[in-house]
């Protein structure tokens, strides 16, 4: 229903919030889970979300970071709305473009006598006062910066916490969305804030991301620590948002897997989780699982065909026959990684016999000498779900058995699998004429 009294609020919303990442390694959890936070935010109060480069790391920028950092963000869905390929009227987004504003700042505290030269660096001079941070997220914090600190290098170039207020001032950040990590840097913001008679954004700093396994903060150099590699195995980005959302932050409402237009209505700062959040790789996976198994039929089926193209599997030209397999193992597909290896067989009478699988197979009994039994039936009955059941299952009670006892076989002998999609609708589709090929060949290999 459309509330008037939202539409008002977010077309009045003063909200502009930023992510500030350095091009100086590829693009990890944490960051994009920073972005996402900051995104959300802007996209729930109707603020701008800004995109800023601070790349005055000459000697570890690369243009291939961030090129990868702007690729990752746009397959998670996070747009920008002022920043680099879209502009705005707070550039220039580089800071390695924007010297001559900190040099601008920079002479505003030396005429109040706020920085000085020291062993070829500039410093700045603290109050000395005790500084309160009103956290968001973490309440009250308070801290005094007793010691006087650089803000410009020997070598010229501006340091960290110089050129992050000085942005800020300039692109008027009234919310700095970042990790808890940053909250001891605090203090030293808020001082240059008051130094420059600029107020202070609100602050929220949301909580570590840890390693699966183990302690200590997860970085990009753990397992499954970087965005591309989701992208490379063929992840749904919006699996991945979900997933993210939920690192740090609560809807209340016992909900996980949620469409992103409801996530955006509920986000805010007191949802979000003073703890630090613990990274599952395997629940990534479980979400990953869920979204494949909703998606529409149209876009599973074109991601589908890229998958078994780029794994060599050559699809016939029966585009009706391919959507059919596909329909069929779309509810039994847990990733596209291993798509493959699930239909396969479906495409090629060239597939293996798994050890595995048919170590598996031989607890129901010998496979061969059931093949034997129910080949027959498979070449003279309707070849369709009710009447093989039926005909199979008339065998097992003439034998004082299930029906069920031989369906192991009949699986392993036309895929070489023990598991898969459902059996019936499989046969069904490969045809009896396949079916039986298969089965001849299951009962030679395994006598």
């Amino acid at each position: 229903m459309f509330n008037i009294a939202e539409y008002i609020f977010k077309k009045m919303s003063k909200v502009r919030v930023r992510f500030a990442p350095s091009p100086t390694g590829f693009f990890h959890i944490g960051s994009a889970r920073t972005a996402l936070f900051n995104w959300l935010y802007a996209r729930h109060t109707g603020g701008m979300f800004v995109l800023r480069i601070e790349d005055t790391d000459d000697e570890r920028n690369r243009q291939e970071y961030l090129d990868v950092l702007e690729d990752g963000m746009r397959w998670l869905g996070l747009d920008w709305d002022e920043g680099p390929e879209v502009g705005g009227g707070y550039g220039p987004y580089f800071q390695s473009q924007r010297a001559d504003i900190y040099r601008k700042y920079l002479d505003i505290l030396r005429s109040k006598g706020r920085a000085y030269d020291k062993d070829g660096a500039v410093f700045f001079k603290v109050s000395g006062k005790k500084q309160v941070l009103h956290d968001a997220v973490y309440g009250d914090v308070e801290r005094t910066e007793e010691k006087d600190f650089p803000i410009f290098r020997s070598n010229g170039t501006p340091v960290f916490h110089f050129v992050n207020v000085v942005d800020d001032i300039c692109m008027e950040i009234s919310h700095v969305i970042r990790g808890q990590d940053h909250l001891t840097n605090t203090n030293k913001h808020i001082e240059l804030f008051e130094a420059f008679d600029a107020p202070v954004p609100q602050y929220a700093h949301i909580p570590l991301i840890l390693k699966s396994q183990g302690q200590g903060k997860m970085s990009k150099r753990d397992r499954g620590a970087l965005i591309e590699e989701y992208q490379q195995k063929l992840f749904l980005p919006e699996a991945v948002r979900n997933y993210l959302c939920l690192l740090g932050w609560n809807p209340k409402n016992d909900a996980e897997i949620m469409p992103i237009e409801e996530i955006i209505r509920l986000f805010d700062f007191r949802g979000i989780i003073k703890s630090n959040a613990r990274f599952d790789e395997r629940k990534m996976a479980h979400f990953n699982t869920e979204y494949l198994r909703a998606l529409a039929p149209g876009k599973f089926d074109a991601l589908a065909r890229r998958r078994a193209q780029e794994a060599g599997i050559a699809l016939p030209s029966d585009a009706k026959y391919v959507d059919s397999v596909f329909e069929l193992c779309q509810p039994k597909t847990s990733n596209m990684e291993t798509f493959p290896a699930l239909v396969g067989y479906f495409f090629s009478d060239d597939y293996a016999f798994d050890d595995v699988a048919l170590s598996k197979v031989q607890k129901k009994g010998d496979p061969a000498e059931r093949l034997k039994l129910v080949r027959p039936i498979i070449e003279k009955v309707p070849f369709d779900h009710d009447s093989l059941y039926a005909a199979l299952s008339e065998l097992a009670e003439g034998r004082g058995e299930k029906p069920t006892d031989y369906f192991p076989a009949i699986r392993f002998a036309v895929s070489g699998q023990s598991g898969g999609a459902d059996l019936f609708p499989m046969l069904e589709i490969l045809g009896r004429e396949k079916v039986l090929g298969r089965i001849d060949r299951a009962i030679e290999r395994l006598q």
